[in-house]
């Protein structure tokens, strides 16, 4: 499968919640809508559990997506990701590089061609 990155950095086709898309497993749906409930404290059911990742076009975005402010700012820039931005890095970015450090190195690796 494709690398696909969105714009904030994290790895979609990583994402559990796009890969049981992908697989159209309702199984797997279970589990993340399980694993997501413990792990963010909020409920999840199996049908919550659907992407094509959030570059994408189609209406299946995950619900945090479609409120995603760094999404919609790119979008409305129309870049590919947050490294073809001319103020990257931004403030909106810092509460994702918090909780996901991994996106940050993605993203410069993209930015300043390293990695």
């Amino acid at each position: 499968m494709e690398k696909i990155i969105g714009y904030c950095g994290i790895i979609c086709s990583e994402c559990p919640v796009f890969l049981a898309t992908q697989k159209d497993d309702d199984e797997k749906r279970r589990m993340v809508a399980e694993m997501f409930t413990k792990q963010y404290g909020r409920e999840y059911k199996a049908e919550d559990i659907n992407c094509k990742g959030c570059t994408s076009d189609s209406s299946q975005i995950f619900h945090y997506c479609e409120t995603c402010e760094i999404r919609k700012c790119a979008r409305e820039r129309k870049i590919e990701n947050c490294a073809y931005c001319t103020d990257y890095p931004c403030e909106n970015l810092s509460k994702i590089f918090a909780s996901y450090p991994k996106a940050k190195e993605t993203l410069d690796s993209i930015k300043y061609g390293t990695g």
